[in-house]
């Protein structure tokens, strides 16, 4: 059993840069807890300070102040321990052309050092579907090719944690799907998974939980659940039996009726659908089908993002 309870721990980070002699604050006392084996997002605006702390993690960025601790190890204190518990796979598709995918991920292993006898090059390239490349040069594989390749490249020496840097951007709807479906793997397998992320549908597929920042602070951190009860804004429509008049009691819910379809919107903090219903029944309007509607992550996301302006 591990000694520490967080795969990442940040405390009060702060990152200062200057551009063109102006002050920029990418990070202002960030905090953040990335659970053991979960799939933690990390969502924000473009600048919001997602990069610049996952360079921190890196060793590419050095922190002006606050602490960081990866599989409890402080990256100040025990810079190469705590590198060797990760694998970032950048966002950009930075790959040697010249190079096959088995010689790259050989290539990586032995620069952490990896024993050959424990290289597991034809594993990981089989669990990328990648195997059929695998001797092919890097700059025919196609752009979700080289996406899977650099997730495969930072496997290589069995990291405890794997940071995700956009892991989809740029590819299309199938292999998007595929990606998934092996950062489900792997999770399951025990790594710890932190992803940023522009699509929300990604983060909501996957993420136990999400943080999300905006100008260099978290303004919301929690399960997937919890952020969604952040929207208390639910819709329902009736597929209505017959013609009907909207009753006084049922304009607070901004009714709209065409074609014997009543649309309403309430909010879940002061109301229930059983309310609704009640209505209905006392005014003698029957219907024959209901539907609801939720609202989804990318509603928090407008929303949190949107207060925090």
């Amino acid at each position: 059993m591990s000694d520490y309870k967080y795969s990442i721990e940040a405390k009060n980070v702060n990152k200062t840069f200057y551009k063109n002699s102006i002050e920029v604050n990418a990070l202002i006392d960030f905090n953040i807890n990335i659970e053991q084996g979960t799939i933690h997002g990390l969502l924000g605006p473009n600048g919001a300070g997602k990069s610049t702390f996952i360079n921190i993690l890196a060793g590419l960025v050095k922190k002006n102040s606050g602490e960081v601790n990866i599989c409890g190890i402080n990256i100040d204190t025990n810079i190469k321990s705590s590198k060797f518990k990760i694998g970032i796979v950048p966002q950009e598709l930075n790959i040697d052309p010249f190079f096959s995918p088995a010689e790259l991920l050989e290539l990586q292993a032995g620069l952490y050092g990896v024993p050959k006898r424990k290289r597991k090059t034809d594993e990981i390239l089989h669990n990328l579907r990648l195997t059929d490349q695998r001797n092919a040069y890097a700059r025919t594989l196609s752009g979700g090719m080289r996406r899977r390749l650099l997730i495969g490249k930072a496997l290589v020496h069995d990291p405890e944690i794997i940071i995700l840097d956009e892991p989809t951007a740029g590819v299309d709807i199938e292999i998007r799907s595929s990606v998934w479906n092996y950062i489900k793997k792997i999770n399951k397998e025990g790594k710890t998974i932190c992803l940023t992320t522009h699509y929300l549908e990604e983060a909501e597929n996957l993420c136990n939980n999400i943080s999300i920042i905006n100008y260099g602070k978290k303004i919301v951190e929690g399960s997937k659940n919890e952020l969604l009860n952040i929207i208390s804004t639910k819709s329902v429509s009736f597929v209505l039996e017959n013609n009907a008049v909207i009753p006084n009691e049922l304009k607070k819910f901004d009714p709209y009726l065409k074609n014997n379809i009543l649309k309403l919107s309430y909010d879940k903090n002061y109301t229930n659908i059983k309310n609704i219903i009640d209505i209905l029944n006392k005014n003698q309007i029957n219907f024959k089908e209901i539907n609801t509607f939720e609202g989804d992550l990318e509603d928090v996301f407008r929303k949190v993002v949107n207060n925090d302006k």
